[in-house]
């Protein structure tokens, strides 16, 4: 099959049913400011398909990736809450330890973007699609999601022939690893091979590098070089760029919040980087020397165009930057963009620019993520896929008019309209959750998924 043929499939994180606002993500402004507020999964979920069914509607592959179930009972039971029953150790961990319960009751395994570090067949030495799902060590309750989101994986992408699965990473937060989040493919196309972007935090091997005050760094250099490693990547495929400490103090807790990538498209914060502009300078360079003299077209935003902190409630950043079948590029910006007058600003002078390969924007309402702190590039997936890779994958996670209509009903049906922190704990929404995720399943064709089903 000839490379040409290879395309970009957004895989999107549907929004399990326990969606709710436990303040859980240290550095994140906006879970933080939310806490303890009411959630709406049922809007929550429907507002990530109606995502997917925009992007399938203007000629896009979208497909989508399951919640893992929550609460983790198997988590807590590990953990050394026991009893005869689930309402005793929901209970238990209630009374003894919130904190731990709240962790293993959060949905935050819709924002996939954060599930794997995902390397196309056309630049890995094998020839075949690898993936190393995220420890992301940094937080318990996004930690506990790395074995289940493997398995996640697995069962989407069987075939040994064509998709190689690696564990995540070992080596505590060491080698903290964030996914792709941190990480952007860039080259003349989604078909040519990738030079691939790694962003990072802190090096373990520098203590003395400098470091954020207030907010940890999650990524680690040598997580990053890991990966690389293990994908068999060539070393002048990869670059590795460490962040700004101040950045990630504002909120700039992942490298998609800050900057975004697609194809030979580069858009990034001018206080994205520890060293700046020459961060961007030595990516160019790298870009040019690995596609034979090509242009990069690095996009600056200043801080005087856009301040940091707008940057971050704005979450333009973590729009999606996609190519259109009739070519020209997508920008899909979170709802708050409009809301912004800097953040629409940049907007309006991207789009209108002759020069520049983004065409089109549109802004779509995904304000119950938003107040997690997720936008639209944090609720997908990228992996380039050839035809006979995509043929290899479980067909039921592919959307189509059918199948889009099918989850929407299942999401009326299983959903909560409203739903607070002490009620995404109950034994209730347990039953609730296990008879959906049974349901869901099925629809999918992803067999015997969860840890109940077996």
């Amino acid at each position: 099959m000839p490379a040409s043929a290879a395309q970009e499939v957004n895989f999107d994180g549907l929004v399990g049913p326990t969606h709710h606002y436990g303040g859980l993500a240290t550095g994140n402004e906006a879970s933080r400011a939310n806490r303890l507020a009411v959630s709406h999964p049922r809007e929550a979920a429907l507002q990530g398909l109606a995502k997917m069914k925009a992007l399938h509607d203007l000629g896009l592959r979208q497909a989508l990736l399951p919640p893992l179930e929550r609460p983790a009972m198997h988590v807590l039971r590990r953990l050394g809450f026991d009893g005869p029953d689930d309402e005793t150790i929901l209970s238990r961990a209630r009374r003894d330890a919130p904190d731990v319960l709240a962790a293993c009751v959060s949905a935050s395994s819709m924002w996939v973007a954060n599930a794997a570090t995902v390397t196309p067949s056309s630049d890995t030495r094998d020839g075949r699609v690898h993936f190393t799902p995220a420890n992301l060590a940094t937080n318990l309750h996004r930690s506990i999601e790395a074995p289940d989101t493997a398995e996640v994986l697995r069962r989407v992408f069987p075939s040994p022939v064509r998709f190689i699965h690696h564990p995540p990473l070992a080596g505590g937060s060491d080698r903290g690893d964030e996914g792709a989040a941190n990480h952007t493919r860039l080259g003349p196309s989604h078909a040519a091979r990738g030079l691939h972007h790694f962003v990072y935090g802190r090096e373990a091997a520098r203590p003395d590098a400098p470091l954020p005050r207030h907010y940890p760094a999650r990524q680690a250099r040598e997580a990053s070089e890991t990966v690389a490693l293990q994908h068999g990547l060539w070393p002048q495929a990869a670059v590795f760029t460490p962040q700004a400490p101040a950045a990630i103090d504002a909120g700039v807790f992942h490298n998609d919040v800050i900057a975004t990538g697609n194809e030979h498209v580069f858009l990034w914060h001018a206080q994205a980087y520890a060293d700046g502009e020459g961060a961007v300078d030595e990516l160019r360079e790298r870009y040019r020397a690995f596609h034979g003299g090509a242009e990069l077209c690095a996009v600056r935003v200043g801080a005087d165009e856009l301040p940091l902190a707008d940057a971050v409630r704005a979450y333009l950043f973590n729009s999606q930057l996609v190519t259109l079948p009739g070519g020209g590029m997508l920008l899909v910006a979170p709802a708050d963009c409009e809301e912004i007058p800097a953040a629409l600003a940049v907007v309006r002078r991207l789009v209108d620019d002759p020069a520049m390969p983004i065409t089109e924007a549109r802004f779509l309402d995904l304000r119950q993520s938003m107040r997690n702190g997720g936008g639209p590039a944090c609720l997908r997936l990228r992996v380039v896929l050839r035809p006979a890779e995509i043929a290899a994958c479980a067909p039921g996670v592919f959307l189509s008019e059918a199948q889009y209509e099918r989850m929407t009903a299942w999401v009326r049906k299983h959903y909560r309209e409203t739903l607070t922190p002490a009620e995404a704990s109950s034994v209730e929404l347990l039953r609730e959750v296990r008879a959906a995720l049974d349901e869901l399943t099925q629809i999918l064709g992803l067999g015997s998924l969860y840890r109940f089903q077996r």
